[in-house]
C-alpha cells in the first residue's frame, strides 16, 4: 500500500467525522493540517486515530498518538510505521 492509497483511505475516514466540513476534503494533500485547514477540534484527532486503526487494521501505541502531529502526512507516516511493526 503506497502513500497515495493511504491518503485516499484516510479521506474516506475523514468523511465520517462529523466535525469536519466535507467541502474541506476536496483538495487534501499530505501537507493539509487537520487543525488549521480542516478546523477540526484537537480532541477529534483521537477519534480520527481510532477510526484509522480500524480502517487500516493497525494498532497505534500510546506514544505514537501522544506525538502525533496535526498534518495528514503525520497520520500517513504513523500508518506506515504501524504496518512495518506488524
Amino acid at each position: 500500500m503506497d502513500r497515495k492509497e493511504i491518503l485516499e483511505g484516510l479521506i474516506e475516514v475523514l468523511k465520517t467525522i462529523r466535525t469536519i466540513d466535507p467541502a474541506k476534503l476536496e483538495n487534501v494533500t499530505e501537507e493539509t493540517d487537520f487543525l488549521a485547514d480542516m478546523n477540526a477540534p484537537s480532541t477529534e484527532l483521537i477519534n480520527i486515530a481510532v477510526k484509522v486503526e480500524q480502517k487500516f487494521d493497525v494498532e497505534f501505541e500510546d506514544d505514537d498518538i501522544d506525538n502525533l502531529g496535526s498534518k495528514v502526512k503525520d497520520v500517513i507516516d504513523l500508518i506506515i510505521l504501524a504496518k512495518e511493526r506488524g
